[in-house]
């Protein structure tokens, strides 16, 4: 039997948790080594805000704890010790799910290092089995390529995603469209999927809709917007608004999308960096919220205010969010959430 068949759904991010998992870097696999140091200083930021607000389980290497064990001195965090290649668990993780009986189960999708570009990944394709069996929560191994960081719920039913990245072939070659839309639905309880077109300029994860667009609620999405037709980012907004403003949800609803104003355009060493508000992550009453300075401080506030305004139960905590960019994510790439059964 697949979850559908037992009335497993995936729970929208804004869901109460019962913790968080980052994994932590790994500095043979990183794009840019040297900065080793100052993106551990960044992990151990976000797992400072985090644990503000609920429990942090941090997956190590258990060969590199020395190394590790001076950036973690004084948080609040559990340790478990996991072989992984790479840290971004949103990607390689399991997808929890819940049925409404107080039982929990997780998705084990395959993966593939985002279309076999960095080698080897055969650790972290292990990591979402060994952090559900630490946890004895029941598995459901899923045949399709899928990074965490491509979806995005409302919990009732409806998905959003890009064309670029599910239908990209480094993925799913041999699936269909409809095909994927099955998967996605027998695995998580899905009835409806919306398809944007395309991710962010820079973004080498080919389009992961989580620097693009997320659920603020159900049938409300914010997505990050671009003023400036010069930017690459212009056409790509353009579209996938012209998409939402079309579509309709898995309850028939007509989306209300709340814009978020990106920050200024930012490279480094000549590429261009994805920075994304979106890029956000719900916590317990709160949300992780990653700012740039600098430049983008007017951008910043405007973020916040949004966020405040469209959550004003919940409280608003930045962190610094160019110090892991460098290594093509952000918060949300870095986390994932084991909701409440």
């Amino acid at each position: 039997m697949n979850p559908i068949d037992l009335h497993f759904r995936m729970p929208a991010e804004w869901e109460t948790h019962e913790r968080t998992f980052i994994s932590w870097p790994v500095r043979e696999s990183m794009c840019f080594p040297e900065n080793y140091e100052s993106v551990c200083r960044g992990y151990a930021a976000f797992i400072q805000a985090i644990s503000e607000f609920e429990p942090v389980t941090v997956i190590v290497n258990p060969a590199e704890w020395n190394r590790v064990k001076v950036f973690l001195n004084g948080l609040k965090a559990e340790i478990l010790a996991i072989d992984h290649n790479d840290s971004w668990i949103r990607d390689n993780g399991p997808t929890f799910l819940i049925n409404g009986k107080g039982q929990r189960a997780g998705v084990n999708w395959v993966f593939n290092a985002w279309g076999e570009k960095y080698a080897s990944w055969e650790l972290d394709d292990r990591v979402a089995p060994a952090v559900l069996d630490h946890f004895r929560v029941r598995r459901f191994d899923a045949p399709l390529v899928l990074e965490g960081g491509s979806i995005h719920v409302d919990g009732e039913g409806t998905l959003l995603t890009t064309e670029e990245c599910l239908l990209h072939p480094n993925r799913n070659p041999d699936r269909t469209r409809s095909g994927i839309e099955a998967a996605l639905g027998q695995f998580l309880n899905i009835r409806k999927v919306i398809w944007l077109k395309r991710g962010l300029s820079g973004d080498e994860t080919d389009g992961h809709v989580d620097n693009v667009a997320c659920f603020a609620a159900p049938g409300r999405i914010l997505m990050q917007v671009c003023d400036d037709p010069q930017d690459e980012n212009y056409g790509i907004v353009r579209e996938n608004l012209d998409i939402l403003g079309r579509a309709t949800d898995a309850k028939g609803r007509k989306l209300e999308v709340v814009a978020v104003r990106q920050p200024p355009k930012r490279e480094y060493k000549g590429a261009r960096l994805t920075l994304s508000y979106l890029n956000f992550y719900f916590v317990n009453h709160g949300i992780i919220l990653p700012v740039f300075g600098s430049d983008a401080e007017e951008t910043d506030r405007m973020a916040e205010k949004v966020l405040k305004d469209q959550f004003p139960d919940r409280v608003i905590r930045k962190v610094d969010g160019t110090a892991i960019i460098k290594e093509g994510g952000n918060v949300h790439c870095a986390t994932q959430q084991m909701p409440l059964p």
